[in-house]
C-alpha cells in the first residue's frame, strides 16, 4: 500500500530525512556542544549545566572509563540513576569512549537488577548511593568489576552539594548502608579522568549505542540492540517533525519521565541536545506539589509525559499558578508511553490552551514511530501518522497487509528499528523479518489519511503509568510464595495509572492472605509491577493443555 499519510503531512515536513547526517551520537553531541557552548543544557533543582560544562565533564568521565579503568569499545556500562545532572555526563562519557550504555531502573529489586546486569555483561556501573545496597546484594553474580557511586548533589556548587547530600543521607535517611569494596566516587572519577587524554575510537552507524531492556510475553526482559544509526535516525526523524514549531537554541523542555526510559531518552535528552535546548530534569515527579513548584520557577516551551502524569498535574490545586507563570511560553505538549484518555487531553487543552499531542513508539523502534502533527488544534484520539522515513502496515496473523480501516497488528519498517535482541536470536526472528519489518505486537487500524488508531495491546501485557508489566514475571514471583498453588495476573482498570496488576490465586496454604502475598511481591518486584488486588479462587480457567487463560480472567472483570 502506498504511504497515504504523506499527503497529510504538515507543510514543510519531508517524506524522508538524511539519516546519515551524523556518523554517530558522539558527532551529533560534539556539534551541539560547539554551537551552544554557553547555553544551559540541563537544569536540576535550580542548578544549570551549560553545553560547555557538559562537554568538559563528559570528556573527563570518558577518559576515566577509557584510560583509568581500561574499558574498550563495545564493553557495556550500566547507568542506574534517576534524573540528575550526573546522568547526561555519564551517558555521553560512555558513548564518547565507544562503550555501550545499559540503562537500569534505580528501583529494581535485587532479582531484577541481577538479571539485567548478568544478561548484558556490564563490566561497570554508575549508581546513585541511595540504591547501592541493592547492587551490593547481587554484584557477585554479575560481570561488574568497576563501581562508580554518586550522591544527589554531586554536580551542584560545593556548599549546596554538601547541604543536599547531608540532608538526604542524615536527615531524611534515604541512603541505606552499603559496602562495595573498591567503589569510587563520581567526582573523583572526573578528577582522575581530567588528567588523561581521551583517545578517539572509530564510531559508525552499525556500532551499538544502547542495550535498552524491555519485556516480553515470556516474562524475561530483552535487551533491544539500538545502534548509533538507529538513534541518530530517530533524532533526525523527530527533528523534522518539530522543526516548524521549535527553534534551535531557544527551547526549554521539562523532563519528568526517567531518562533511563526510551521515551525520555530519545524524545527529551537526545533530540533536545541536538536542538541546543535546556532540559529541566525532574528527579521525583511523583512528588506532584514539588514538581508544580519547579514548573513555576521555569518558563518552559515543551513538556512530555504520560497520561497519568498530565492527569495528576491537572488535579493538583497549585497547577493553575503554573499556567499563569508560564503564560504564552508553552509551544508543545507531547504524551506517549500509554493511551491518552480523552478527558485528560481535553482538560489539558482547556487549562493550557494547547492540545495534548499523542504519539506512539516502542523500545524496539528507538522508540518513535507515529505522532500527531504539532499544529493540531484538538485531540485526535489517534496515535498519529508515521514520521519521515518510516513505513507502517496493518497486517493479519499470516503477515499479509490488510486494507484500510481493518484491525490487525501494527508493523513498522524504518532506520530506527533495532538490530535485534541481545543474545536472543529466536526472539529476534519472531518479531523482526529479514527485510527489516518489526512486528510490534500491538493492535490497531489505519484510516484513509494514514492516521492510526491504537486498539489494544497484544495478548496480556499490562501498562501501569506507561510502564509495561509482563504477567509471566508477576506470576513467577507470586509462585515463589510457598502458600501459592496457581496464579494468573491481569490488568485491572485504575483511574490514576490506567491499569494496575491484579492476581487471581489458588491457595496451597489455606492461611495465605492477600497482605502476605503482596508483601512478598514487594520484596521481589519494582513497585509498579506489584499486584494491587488479590482475588482467591478455587480454580482458574485453563486451556485444554492446562495453560491458565488470562483472557478469561480479564473478561470476567467487565461482565
Amino acid at each position: 500500500m502506498e504511504p497515504v499519510w504523506l499527503k497529510h503531512y504538515p507543510q514543510g515536513i519531508p517524506a524522508e530525512v538524511d539519516t546519515f547526517r551524523f556518523t554517530s551520537l558522539r558527532e551529533m553531541f560534539a556539534q551541539s556542544c560547539g554551537r551552544f557552548r554557553e547555553h544551559p543544557a540541563f537544569t536540576n533543582m535550580g542548578v544549570a549545566m551549560t553545553y560547555g560544562d557538559l562537554d568538559r565533564f563528559s570528556r573527563d568521565f570518558s577518559a576515566y572509563l577509557q584510560q583509568v579503568l581500561g574499558l574498550r569499545k563495545g564493553e557495556r556500562v550500566a547507568i542506574m540513576l534517576p534524573n540528575l545532572l550526573q546522568y547526561p555526563v555519564a551517558l555521553f562519557g560512555a558513548l564518547r569512549a565507544g562503550l555501550i550504555v545499559v540503562n537500569v531502573n534505580p528501583l529494581y529489586t535485587p532479582r531484577e537488577l541481577q538479571y539485567q546486569l548478568a544478561d548484558s555483561g556490564a563490566v561497570a556501573i554508575v549508581v546513585l548511593e541511595n540504591f547501592a545496597h541493592t547492587l551490593q546484594e547481587v554484584i557477585g553474580a554479575t560481570a561488574v568489576r568497576h563501581v562508580i557511586t554518586t550522591q544527589v548533589g554531586d554536580m551542584f556548587p560545593p556548599m549546596r552539594a554538601q547541604l543536599v547530600n547531608f540532608v538526604i543521607k542524615w536527615i531524611k535517611r534515604m541512603v541505606v548502608h552499603w559496602d562495595l569494596p573498591g567503589a569510587i566516587a563520581f567526582n573523583t572519577a572526573l578528577k582522575l579522568g581530567a588528567a588523561h587524554a581521551l583517545v578517539d575510537v572509530e564510531l559508525g552507524h552499525t556500532d551499538i549505542a544502547f542495550l535498552q531492556y524491555t519485556g516480553g510475553t515470556t516474562g524475561l526482559a530483552k535487551g533491544a540492540i539500538l545502534t548509533h544509526g538507529n538513534m541518530v535516525a530517530n533524532v533526525e526523524q523527530t527533528s523534522a517533525w518539530i522543526g516548524a514549531t521549535l527553534k534551535e537554541g531557544e527551547e526549554v523542555i521539562v523532563t519528568p519521565l526517567p531518562l533511563y526510559h526510551i521515551f525520555a531518552l530519545t524524545a527529551n535528552l537526545l533530540t533536545f541536545v541536538k536542538w541546543g535546548a535546556n532540559n529541566i530534569l525532574i528527579t521525583n515527579p511523583r512528588d506532584i506539589p514539588r514538581f508544580v513548584q519547579e514548573l513555576k520557577k521555569n518558563r518552559f516551551t515543551a513538556i512530555t509525559g504520560v497520561n497519568t502524569l498530565f492527569n495528576l498535574l491537572l488535579h493538583e490545586p497549585g497547577f493553575k499558578s503554573v499556567k499563569k507563570a508560564n503564560a504564552g511560553a508553552l509551544k508543545v505538549s507531547v504524551a506517549g508511553g500509554m493511551s491518552v484518555q480523552r478527558s485528560v487531553a481535553e482538560g489539558w487543552q482547556q487549562m493550557m490552551r494547547l492540545p495534548l499531542i499523542e504519539g506512539y513508539g516502542l523500545t524496539e523502534a528507538s522508540p518513535i514511530v507515529c505522532v500527531n502533527p504539532l499544529d493540531a488544534k484538538t485531540f485526535s484520539g489517534k496515535i498519529g501518522i508515521p514520521i519521515p522515513s518510516t513505513r507502517v502496515e496493518i497486517r493479519n496473523e499470516e503477515g499479509c497487509e490488510l486494507p484500510l480501516n481493518e484491525m490487525g497488528e501494527i508493523c513498522v519498517q524504518g532506520p530506527q528499528v533495532m538490530r535485534g535482541y541481545w543474545n536472543m536470536p529466536e526472539e529476534t526472528a519472531r518479531v523482526l523479518s529479514a527485510d527489516g519489518w518489526l512486528r510490534t505486537g500491538d493492535i490497531g487500524m489505519m484510516d484513509e489519511r494514514g492516521y492510526i488508531q491504537f486498539i489494544d495491546r497484544h495478548k496480556d501485557i499490562i501498562v501501569v503509568s506507561g510502564f509495561k508489566v509482563y504477567p509471566a514475571e508477576v506470576e513467577e514471583v507470586a509462585m515463589m510464595h510457598p502458600g501459592v498453588k496457581e496464579v494468573g495476573a491481569v490488568g485491572a482498570p485504575d483511574e490514576k495509572s490506567g491499569e494496575v496488576v491484579k492476581v487471581y490465586v489458588v491457595k496451597k496454604d489455606t492461611a495465605l492472605t492477600a497482605e502476605s502475598l503482596i508483601a512478598h511481591c514487594k520484596a521481589n518486584l519494582t513497585a509498579y509491577k506489584v499486584p494491587k488486588h488479590v482475588e482467591f479462587r478455587e480454580k482458574l480457567p485453563k486451556s485444554p493443555i492446562g495453560k491458565i487463560l488470562r483472557r478469561k480472567l480479564k473478561e470476567e472483570q467487565v461482565t
